[in-house]
């Protein structure tokens, strides 16, 4: 058997579902453009230097996520992945899941969005398993309560996050025969120097130089 772990956003998919989630709220009037945006750019300067602050990136992000019911931003997702997600899943990444799914490999997404928006993506494109970050609720409602819950699945987390997973199913980095980690960002080289194939899809700028460096697979999914 073999392990496929995927990252999301701007690997399986032609952009940021993150960022696509915001441009949907600020579509609804849901938060104002002008903060959202200046935020959003000032956190991605950070993600790309590999300074991003995890946790006080999820404290913005998570925030909208409060103001409303369960039941209403079910609604607005299904809105969302019609008019901003869709769009944007190439066949060729929908190609590539579900030939490791046709041999039997073990498939998970592992991505540092929030796993309220990147949940039904996963469905989407029949990925069985989503390690995300994970948006703490309030356990009598279901309400969320702007924070994150446990470990965020970013950097170094997602390798806590991937073995804990593991661990769950009574695997390790071991059990494989072979294991694949695709990636566009060199925020995930600590994960994909555990994997025995680390492929590099559309990568920015630092991750293709170590790809070049290392023999490491190039692939484009668009």
């Amino acid at each position: 058997m073999n392990l496929a772990l995927f990252d999301l956003d701007n690997t399986l998919l032609i952009g940021d579902s993150d960022f696509e989630w915001a441009q949907f709220l600020i579509s609804k009037g849901v938060v104002d453009r002008e903060l959202q945006e200046a935020r959003n750019i000032e956190f991605y300067e950070h993600y790309k230097a590999g300074t991003l602050d995890i946790y006080e990136f999820l404290i913005f992000q998570l925030a909208p996520l409060t103001r409303h019911s369960r039941a209403e931003l079910d609604a607005w997702h299904r809105e969302y992945m019609d008019r901003h997600i869709r769009p944007i899943i190439s066949q060729p990444a929908r190609q590539l899941v579900d030939e490791h799914l046709a041999n039997g490999d073990l498939c998970a997404i592992v991505t540092a969005t929030n796993s309220f928006v990147t949940g039904p993506i996963a469905r989407e494109l029949g990925v069985p398993h989503l390690i995300a970050t994970t948006a703490a609720v309030d356990a009598a409602n279901g309400a969320f309560s702007g924070g994150p819950r446990g470990t965020p699945s970013f950097r170094d987390g997602k390798i806590v996050r991937v073995e804990s997973w593991l661990e769950s199913l009574g695997l390790w980095w071991g059990s494989f025969d072979d294991s694949f980690f695709y990636s566009d960002s060199h925020n995930d080289l600590p994960l994909m120097g555990k994997v025995k194939t680390p492929v590099a899809v559309d990568p920015d700028d630092k991750l293709r130089q170590h790809s070049s460096e290392l023999g490491w697979k190039i692939i484009t999914l668009r």
